[in-house]
C-alpha cells in the first residue's frame, strides 16, 4: 500500500512543473512535527474516524506546525509490534487494549475483571477517576505517556453453537475460546468451563468444526468476523469491559513544546469521549442486525456469575495480584466484588 505523505505529493508536483501552474494554489508547507500513530482497526472504525478528526484539530490549532499521521488496520504490524514500537520511538502514539498493554504494565488488566462492571455508568467512573489514574501512573513507569481519557473497545459477550447461557451453571464444561489471557483463562476456568487460548484467526474454524463450542467477543467483532454463521444464541453477558489505552512514547511526548502538548491533549480526549458514543450507538445496530441473521439474544443473571467467581476465590486471587490499592479503587466504583 503507498501511503501519501507531504513529500511524495510534492515531488509529484515537482514532476509536472513544466506544466501552466496559473491559478493552481500553493501547496502547504511540510509541518515542523511529525507524529505517527498506529492502530489495529479499519479506517471505518469510529476510533480511526475519531482519531482523525483530533489529527485534523491538531493541524488546525497549531497552524500546520503538528501532523499526526494514522496508520490503521495494522499496517505497521499485530499489537505486539506497534507496543513494541512506541515503546522505542518508531511511532509516537499507539492505542493497545487493557489486555495487550497488560502484558508489560500488568494492572493495566485491572477492568477486564469479570462480572466487575454493571454498566458504563460504573467503566467511566472508574476509567476516568482513580483506577485509570492508579494505571496511567503504572503505565509511565515504563516509559510511556498515556492520555487521561480511555477509548472504548466495548463489553464483550458469550456466544454458543448449543443451549443458551442464562446462569453460571450453564458454564459447565463449555468448551469456550477466549484470548491468550492469564486473567480470561482464569476467569472461565473458575467457571468451570474449559477455556482454550486461540488466536482470533482461529476462532471461526474451530467453532465450524466444534474444536469448541462457543466464543466471547464484542457484538462489533461477531458482526464482522461472520461468527453467527457458526453460532445459535448469544448471552448478554457484558462479563468483560476492555478498552483503548491512547498511549505516547514517552521520551517522545517530553519532547514536545508545552504549547504543542496542551493542543494535542485536548484534541485527543475530546476525540476518546466523542468515541464512547460512537459505540454505544454502534453495539445497539449491530445487535439489530445480528438478530436479523438469525442469532438470538437472551439475557443473564449476573449475580450467578460474580457469587461463582467468588466461590471459587477468583476475586481473592486476583485482588492479591493486583494489590490491595488497585482492588480498592475498583471496589470503590464497582461495589463489593472478593
Amino acid at each position: 500500500m503507498t501511503v501519501f505523505t507531504r513529500r511524495t505529493i510534492l515531488r509529484s508536483f515537482a514532476a509536472t512543473s513544466a506544466l501552466p501552474v496559473l491559478g493552481v494554489p500553493m501547496i502547504a508547507r511540510a509541518a515542523e512535527i511529525e507524529l505517527k500513530y498506529g492502530n489495529n482497526l479499519p479506517l471505518s472504525h469510529p476510533l480511526n474516524i475519531r482519531a482523525q478528526e483530533a489529527a485534523d484539530r491538531v493541524a488546525k490549532e497549531t497552524n500546520g506546525r503538528v501532523e499526526i499521521k494514522i496508520f490503521p488496520n495494522n499496517q505497521l504490524g499485530g499489537d505486539t509490534d506497534m507496543l513494541s514500537q512506541v515503546r522505542n520511538g518508531g511511532i509516537t502514539f499507539f492505542t493497545p487494549s487493557a489486555l495487550v498493554i497488560a502484558t508489560l504494565v500488568p494492572v493495566a488488566a485491572i477492568n477486564a475483571v469479570g462480572f466487575a462492571f454493571s454498566d458504563y455508568d460504573q467503566v467511566w467512573k472508574a476509567m476516568d477517576g482513580g483506577v485509570g489514574a492508579h494505571v496511567r501512573d503504572a503505565i509511565s513507569k515504563v516509559n510511556l505517556y498515556a492520555f487521561e481519557k480511555m477509548w472504548d473497545n466495548g463489553f464483550r459477550q458469550m456466544t454458543t453453537s448449543g443451549k443458551p447461557i442464562e446462569t453460571a451453571k450453564d458454564m459447565a464444561g463449555l468448551k469456550i475460546r477466549v484470548p491468550v489471557s492469564p486473567l480470561s483463562i482464569a476467569m472461565f476456568k473458575s467457571l468451570d468451563a474449559a477455556p482454550a487460548s486461540l488466536q482470533f484467526s482461529e476462532v471461526y474454524s474451530a467453532l465450524q468444526t466444534k474444536v469448541v463450542d462457543a466464543q466471547e467477543n464484542p457484538l462489533p467483532i461477531i458482526q464482522v468476523a461472520k461468527l453467527f454463521e457458526v453460532q445459535k444464541s448469544c448471552a448478554v453477558s457484558n462479563h468483560i469491559w476492555d478498552g483503548f489505552w491512547f498511549i505516547a512514547n514517552g521520551r517522545a511526548w517530553r519532547g514536545l513544546p508545552a504549547d504543542i502538548q496542551k493542543i494535542v491533549t485536548s484534541a485527543i480526549n475530546d476525540a476518546g469521549v466523542a468515541q464512547r458514543g460512537d459505540i454505544k450507538k454502534l453495539n445497539e445496530t449491530v445487535q439489530a442486525d445480528l438478530q436479523s441473521k438469525g442469532l438470538a439474544f437472551n439475557k443473564t443473571d449476573p449475580d450467578s456469575f460474580r457469587a461463582k467467581l467468588r466461590e471459587s476465590g477468583f476475586y481473592k486471587e486476583w485482588q492479591e495480584r493486583f494489590g490491595k490499592d488497585a482492588w480498592g479503587l475498583l471496589e470503590g466504583a464497582v461495589g463489593k466484588l472478593a
